[in-house]
């Protein structure tokens, strides 16, 4: 099987997945549960946003005609008032910030350009247009727009949408379950202390916090022994998951059986091998109706192979419209090389346009990856960056 790059292979994931995903079932939650859910209905709005003309000054409700000039004040209106009358030509209300325009007036002059008098009256030196410093009545959004489709992931902004139209409780996706299936002999349990060649059972619960943190129900499985028929029986077990991802045993070595033991459980492989690094053995397909991935046993790598690819498919089993990346470009603060060839992505330190990169020991150096906050993404094509290059970066 060729290995693909790394845009060809994300793109075979969202394809495959998006091809053949089953709608999730819907759930009722409370606005307090909803963030991080797939919301599995429309939410319009329930009125015009405004649903009058509102003032965003503190200030004076005027004729515009009227300025600059001095006017005199007949009254005062606040947010959650609305004022008794009209206002006419050579009159002023008094109107703080999220009140309604007074009848009559076309404007809102800034009080800080405006001097108040004894007499009860208020003069403006500046000219004023029909309309300004107001919001005009649904200019946010008209009754019975929708502003979050179905398929939106629900995040603090969408939970103030949900709170203004009056959405107590909301219809969401159920969340996936995902196993997470560790290989290895040399694995021990998290309590357990390692013998010199055994290392501790990390992978499973970095997998199971991406995996909540993305919006999915992990299911840690046994840790599957260098045995293939003890591996294709958990495996056979993950598949009863929305999601399988299995950690290790996804390389030539001799002891490698996972790739085996899914073919044991009739699996379709769309890809065994990405041109990245870390992540270069990864194995995506489906079984029995399942997509599973067969993530690089290194810590780095199974971080960033989920990051990079499972996370992708879980946010489209999710019933989520859509996969972002989370892109964005920075600048380097020292020079930096690579060897061509692989897509890299590599520990890095963002502080607002600037990013850093984290001297690493590999794909194993947990440390390093714990000091950064988001990774470098080297072209396969570009060996050399200078000092004030931009790069694209991972956020973390």
């Amino acid at each position: 099987m060729t290995a693909l790059t790394f845009l060809d292979a994300r793109a075979a994931v969202l394809r495959e997945v998006g091809a053949r995903r089953a709608i999730p079932e819907r759930e009722t939650v409370s606005i307090e549960d909803s963030p991080g859910r797939i919301l599995a209905e429309d939410i319009a709005a329930d009125r015009d946003y405004p649903p009058f003309n509102r003032s965003v000054r503190d200030g004076f409700a005027v004729h515009s005609i009227d300025m600059p000039g001095r006017v005199r004040i007949i009254g005062e209106v606040r947010a959650g008032e609305r004022l008794q009358g009209v206002v006419r030509p050579t009159e002023a209300v008094e109107i703080m910030t999220g009140a309604p325009l007074p009848d009559g007036a076309d404007a809102v002059v800034m009080v800080e350009h405006c001097v108040r008098h004894e007499d009860g009256t208020m003069e403006c030196h500046r000219s004023a247009t029909p309309g300004s410093n107001i919001a005009p009545a649904a200019c946010e959004a008209r009754a019975g727009t929708i502003i979050l489709p179905l398929g939106s992931r629900i995040d603090h902004t969408s939970v103030a949408w949900l709170a203004t139209t009056g959405h107590v409780r909301v219809s969401v996706y159920a969340r996936p379950r995902v196993a997470i299936l560790a290989t290895g002999d040399e694995i021990v349990g998290v309590a357990e202390t390692p013998a010199a060649h055994q290392i501790r059972n990390s992978n499973s619960y970095s997998l199971a916090a991406q995996v909540t943190r993305a919006g999915g129900e992990p299911v840690i499985l046994p840790v599957a022994r260098d045995n293939k028929d003890a591996t294709a029986r958990l495996i056979a077990q993950g598949l009863d998951s929305d999601l399988l991802l299995l950690s290790g045993g996804v390389s030539a070595g001799k002891y490698d059986f996972v790739e085996a033991a899914l073919a044991d459980c009739g699996a379709e492989f769309y890809f065994d091998r990405v041109l990245i690094q870390p992540g270069q053995p990864l194995v995506f397909g489906k079984a029995r109706g399942k997509f599973f991935f067969g993530l690089p046993g290194n810590p780095a790598s199974t971080m960033m192979t989920f990051e990079l690819f499972a996370r992708a498919a879980l946010d489209l089993l999710s019933g989520a419209n859509d996969a972002p990346l989370p892109l964005t470009l920075a600048r380097l603060t020292r020079a930096f090389r690579h060897k061509p060839g692989l897509t890299r992505f590599l520990p890095a330190h963002v502080s607002c346009t600037e990013v850093t990169p984290v001297d690493w020991q590999g794909s194993g150096d947990v440390p390093s990856i714990c000091r950064a906050n988001a990774f470098l993404v080297a072209d396969p094509n570009q060996p050399e960056y200078a000092a004030g290059d931009p790069i694209p970066v991972l956020l973390k």
